[in-house]
């Protein structure tokens, strides 16, 4: 066989299409879920370690050093295979969502920090000069400026969790890459791969075009 019938063969990639489909259907709807809960989660987080309690503090900061040092593939695992032996059993789905969020939230939380303290501390004091409450202040001050710094970093987060639900066939989660290699072994045939990566990229490079979009808007604002 050539390089042509072994790699890119079309006969072999009609066939696995509707497969590599409902795999993608899979990793939009895991992605899409991990990425709106480590959003929320995140936002919360870096709200108690910037103006919590001093042990809820060193609590989400001791979370978010924890979930940025372990890898997601251990994670998953533990979540998946070892839970359940203290009797808390979760599907692959929830597995693979929970994983991704715990990690998210630490991530997103930096990020959000970061964008926190980056802004002027004379758009706290005007706010409490004007007799702001502290979530009037975070709602109407501080988090829409917030928002627009830490647009790119956010979308390049949410575009590292969508590539990591490939890790969901560890748990024999039917992503895209899962269904990929279903494909490829009924048709003896890597083909089916190859298709998963260009699905693959046209899910992500429009996301990473965004970014870059969205950098030079705020570089662009900054001058």
């Amino acid at each position: 066989m050539n390089l042509i019938d072994t790699f890119f063969n079309w006969g072999v990639l009609r066939g696995a299409l509707p497969m590599l489909l409902q795999g993608l259907w899979t990793t939009i709807l895991l992605g899409v879920v991990s990425i709106v809960l480590g959003l929320a989660s995140g936002l919360l987080m870096a709200l108690l370690r910037l103006y919590g309690p001093a042990p809820l503090r060193a609590a989400a900061r001791i979370y978010i050093d924890v979930f940025r040092s372990i890898p997601i593939l251990v994670l998953l695992v533990l979540v998946y295979y070892a839970l359940p032996f203290v009797g808390v059993r979760l599907s692959s789905f929830a597995s693979t969502v929970l994983t991704l969020s715990l990690v998210s939230c630490a991530y997103t939380a930096e990020i959000f920090r970061a964008g926190i303290e980056a802004l002027p501390k004379g758009q706290f004091e005007a706010a409490e000069a004007i007799g702001l409450g502290f979530f009037s202040t975070m709602r109407d001050v501080v988090l829409p400026q917030a928002f627009r710094i830490v647009v790119p970093p956010l979308t390049s987060n949410c575009i590292n969790v969508l590539k990591d639900t490939a890790l969901a066939s560890v748990v024999a989660m039917p992503d895209l890459l899962k269904q990929a290699t279903q494909a490829q072994a009924l048709a003896a045939n890597p083909t089916p791969l190859i298709g998963a990566a260009v699905l693959y990229l046209l899910l992500l490079l429009p996301l990473v075009r965004l970014v870059g979009y969205f950098e030079a808007r705020h570089r662009a604002a900054s001058r």
